[in-house]
């Protein structure tokens, strides 16, 4: 297990010398935000909104064909009562999304609707971010040969518009099911603690205020740290290339691993839970907003 983590950690970073260093040796300066760009290789109009394909969209699928194929790859004989790896670590994402997400945040009442829904959340957003940190042939802003995509790291996570998506569902989902199991008039007094008269406006400004917040947070929690997380991992390595000096490689590759490390073995795992546990507690303190 050790010798794989070390063999991929060393196959990304050689994937992301190889990208730089091409476009240094066609003349181009590097500019790593251009990693983070998501422009459409194509597109076509439905209506005035634009419909497209393009980086974030290719680890989106990607991230379904790994959560659902491998699920469902496990699952094609019956679960053995003896499981190996692969089933033993399904079994524990599963254990751990049954008791630390969906047991810990969703009242009984709608454990059993939306449990499915926040456990999907987390092993969607972590398998989005565990292959983020794979180097694939996706980098078109820095080709290696011609037209051929050079390597990279990329996070869909790092896209607002991914995660303000995956924000919406679950705002929309708790205000859904808070109108359904207390009526519309008593989920929104809810929203008010008991105050003053005199306090009232205030108080339902501030709460209406709050409930906007909640959107902002969750989104830009995980954007903000999958985007800033890739970036120090690009930076520090292409550090070589922007300041033309060979000598500065063993300072910044080292530092470059050991954002890596990190990231991948921390961060990515830990905004996945976060999401997930948040999405539960707003679904669950909406259905029972005074418990």
């Amino acid at each position: 297990m050790i010798r794989r983590r070390l063999s991929l950690i060393l196959l990304t970073l050689a994937g992301l010398l190889v990208f730089p260093l091409s476009a240094f040796a066609e003349g181009d300066e590097f500019k790593p935000v251009e990693e983070f760009i998501n422009t459409y290789w194509a597109s076509f109009m439905v209506g005035p909104v634009e419909i497209g394909i393009s980086k974030a969209v290719i680890y989106l699928w990607l991230a379904v064909l790994v959560a659902v194929g491998l699920t469902l790859w496990i699952v094609r004989g019956g679960l053995r009562t003896d499981p190996k790896r692969t089933q033993s670590v399904v079994e524990v994402l599963y254990t751990f999304s049954e008791t630390n997400i969906g047991q810990a945040t969703l009242p009984k009442v709608a454990y059993v609707r939306w449990f499915p829904y926040v456990a999907s959340l987390f092993v969607f957003i972590w398998v989005l971010n565990m292959i983020s940190f794979i180097p694939l042939p996706l980098d078109t802003h820095n080709p290696l040969w011609g037209s051929i995509p050079g390597l990279t790291i990329y996070a869909a996570t790092s896209n607002l518009s991914v995660t303000l998506t995956l924000t919406l569902l679950t705002v929309m989902i708790s205000h859904v099911e808070g109108v359904r199991a207390n009526g519309f008039v008593p989920y929104f007094k809810s929203w008010i603690p008991p105050s003053p008269k005199a306090l009232l406006p205030a108080m339902i400004i501030l709460e209406v205020l709050s409930q906007f917040l909640r959107i902002i947070s969750l989104s830009v929690r995980l954007f903000a740290n999958m985007l800033g997380g890739h970036l120090l991992i690009i930076m520090c390595v292409g550090f070589v290339i922007l300041l033309g000096q060979v000598f500065i490689a063993p300072v910044t590759i080292p530092v470059a691993v050991a954002f890596y490390i990190f990231e991948w073995g921390l961060v990515a795992s830990l905004q996945a839970y976060i999401f997930a546990m948040l999405s539960g507690i707003y679904i669950g303190s909406a259905i029972e907003p005074h418990h």
